[in-house]
């Protein structure tokens, strides 16, 4: 499937900005299931310096240094990609949980070492509470394979937990969405990673967009789809596993992979440093759609 994504961001200052500094994650990574084709990027006011790199964790980034002074600035990020179907994976032929967690202390394989530093405490994903390890426990029971606790405590999240907006922020930390049973995607992929990674069991939050799907009999709003956040889990001798508590689903076709990193800080689409400001607003609009087939002459 090939899809056409849109994201516009604009934040609108009270006061003017005269320098501004910017890191972006807004451009699809190639991934063994998803290759993308194009991407472009509009920045107003114009950058003065615009610098395509990748960062720790091999996502595609974008610096920008703005010394024009204004008090508005919009990103528009158009990216055209291709997304294939991952391979089928059966849970209860997975290792175990246990073994998952014993084969990573001491290896110096390099696949393994690159897992483990998903398996240690974030900054937005700790694993150190006590009762994230009991909540995790509930479905990682003794020998089970790892794949299938993992998408057993998947199931558990969307049935336990409210999706509800505006009750968290990004900086709430993962024991209060677990006492409150509320939150959005961000939440959830957190409190999963650290449901997992208190077992022992390494775990990456991803980013990215989701295909949604309008009410029957209505159209599709323009600018009404957003960003989204899931993980992934580190099952070996199969490599990582996106799951979506959220949505309680395995990822398939109709979820775009931007970046992944450790937690939402690894990751986020924009950051940044401003001289001035003042207080501001932002307003996000994301169109996730099928491309259009070429027409055939």
């Amino acid at each position: 499937m090939i899809y056409e994504v849109s994201h516009r961001t604009t934040y609108s200052y009270s006061h003017g900005v005269s320098i501004s500094h910017h890191l972006l994650h807004l451009s699809p990574r190639l991934t063994p299931s998803q290759i993308p084709q194009r991407h472009t990027l509009l920045v107003q006011p114009t950058p003065t310096v615009m610098k395509n790199a990748a960062d720790y964790f091999g996502n595609p980034t974008t610096y920008i240094t703005i010394e024009e002074a204004h008090s508005e600035l919009s990103i528009l990020a158009r990216s055209t990609v291709e997304v294939f179907a991952p391979p089928d994976v059966e849970p209860w032929t997975t290792p175990a949980w246990e073994q998952v967690a014993q084969m990573l202390a001491g290896s110096t394989d390099a696949d393994i070492l690159d897992a483990y530093q998903f398996a240690f405490d974030s900054p937005y994903s700790s694993a150190a509470s006590d009762a994230v390890r009991d909540y995790a426990s509930a479905s990682f029971t003794a020998g089970r394979p790892v794949l299938d606790a993992a998408i057993d405590l998947m199931h558990r999240i969307y049935t336990d937990f409210k999706y509800e907006g505006g009750v968290t922020d990004i900086s709430t930390p993962v024991e209060t969405v677990l006492r409150e049973k509320r939150g959005v995607c961000q939440d959830f992929a957190h409190l999963q990673i650290s449901c997992l990674r208190s077992m022992g069991v390494p775990a990456r939050y991803v980013s990215g967009y989701i295909l949604t799907h309008p009410p029957e009999g209505e159209e599709k709003l323009v600018g009404a789809d957003a960003s989204h956040a899931w993980l992934s889990v580190w099952v070996p001798g199969t490599g990582w596993i996106d799951l979506d508590p959220t949505n309680d689903q395995v990822p398939s076709i109709e979820h775009v992979t931007v970046a992944w990193g450790r937690d939402y800080a690894d990751v986020s689409p924009i950051n940044g440093l401003v001289v001035g400001g003042g207080e501001h607003e932002i307003e996000v609009a994301v169109d996730v759609s099928p491309a259009e087939p070429a027409a055939v002459a």
